[in-house]
């Protein structure tokens, strides 16, 4: 991919130089033969005078620039333009005294060879040609070069988005599995359930969260499995509740954004020495936005010191996917009250 955009690049740079030196060569060619009638005469010279130009404007750029400025030799590049535009000019010089005066103006022979009114007007005319040359060409390497920044920045959030979506949810992986084998161990009635439920997770994970955004139905349907997956290790202990009180077709996320919420429902929120542990989880849509509710039961056991236990790795995972997803356009709100852990999430539409 580099490959490709970098010689992209340089093909464009190409043609944008032709087309400025064509422009230019039809500009001295063409303007002033249109006012004498004499075409013959300015095409020869426009074909000395551009290529003269054109030259010096392409060592100075795309040498000297490169080589001496960039480089911090910058006495050495104004010398070196210095000398260039020196025998650029004698180059003129040439082709006006030995061509241009003897066929056309043989009375400006008298002037002497370094005729130096003369050779200012023509320092001050190709400077002005080579100037323009050169603001065009470094605007362009310029917005070249505020491309790929962006560019290789959405590819490094794409890839701390692709990194921070690994880290969601190996530990829950890692439970199910010891879940499974004990329920295999003990041939529970259950285990062929925890099989495809997990199946039906790590599908998930594994090609739909690959992609830039996901429908809400299909993220509420994989939170829907989790949970599933929670109950039956939990067994009779947990009440949940999903409530869906809004249409929510049409509506897109970021994939795997709301499960970290869930994992730390079921982390804080479920008491090994209570029956009557819960989560609820209230789902709208309105004017564009998703607001979600999810609140859990948090017992004394899981508070530390008298407060509640703190984010974790898990929630500040999602918190910096969310920046990296929708920037300032979401809103997340955590806080811990009457023994109840509330997040108060709200996001904006991504579909196209």
């Amino acid at each position: 991919m580099l490959d490709r955009s970098g010689s992209g690049y340089a093909g464009s740079a190409i043609a944008s130089a032709v087309l400025f030196w064509l422009l230019y060569f039809l500009y001295e060619w063409l303007a002033p033969a249109s006012m004498s009638d004499e075409y013959g005469r300015y095409l020869v010279w426009a074909c000395v005078m551009v290529p003269i130009t054109m030259v010096t404007a392409l060592i100075i750029v795309h040498v000297y620039v490169k080589r001496f400025y960039l480089t911090g030799r910058k006495r050495l590049f104004w010398a070196c333009v210095g000398v260039t535009l020196l025998i650029a000019l004698l180059g003129r010089r040439v082709f006006y005294y030995y061509y241009t005066y003897p066929k056309y103006y043989p009375e400006l022979l008298v002037q002497p060879f370094f005729y130096l009114p003369k050779m200012v007007m023509d320092l001050v005319n190709m400077s002005l040609i080579i100037a323009l040359y050169s603001l065009i060409h470094f605007f362009k390497v310029y917005f070249e070069q505020q491309k790929l920044t962006e560019t290789l920045q959405k590819e490094n959030l794409r890839s701390e988005l692709e990194l921070l979506k690994m880290q969601v949810h190996p530990h829950f992986i890692f439970n199910t599995l010891n879940n499974i084998y004990s329920f295999a161990i003990q041939q529970h009635p259950e285990t062929p359930n925890l099989i495809h439920g997990l199946s039906t997770f790590l599908d998930y994970n594994l090609y739909t969260a690959k992609q830039d955004r996901v429908a809400l139905e299909t993220e509420l349907e994989y939170i829907r499995n989790y949970m599933e997956l929670e109950k039956i290790r939990t067994a009779h202990r947990l009440d949940i509740a999903m409530n869906i009180h809004t249409p929510i077709n049409g509506f897109y996320i970021g994939p795997m954004i709301i499960l970290p919420f869930i994992e730390n429902a079921f982390k804080h929120g479920v008491s090994q020495d209570t029956d009557d542990s819960w989560i609820r989880i209230d789902v709208s849509v309105e004017k564009g936005q998703l607001k979600m509710k999810i609140e859990n039961s948090c017992p004394d056991s899981s508070l530390v010191n008298g407060r509640a236990p703190r984010s974790g790795i898990g929630l500040q995972n999602v918190k910096r996917r969310l920046e990296i997803l929708y920037g300032p356009s979401h809103r997340i709100g955590l806080s811990k009250s009457g023994g109840a852990f509330l997040v108060l999430l709200e996001l904006p539409n991504l579909a196209a």
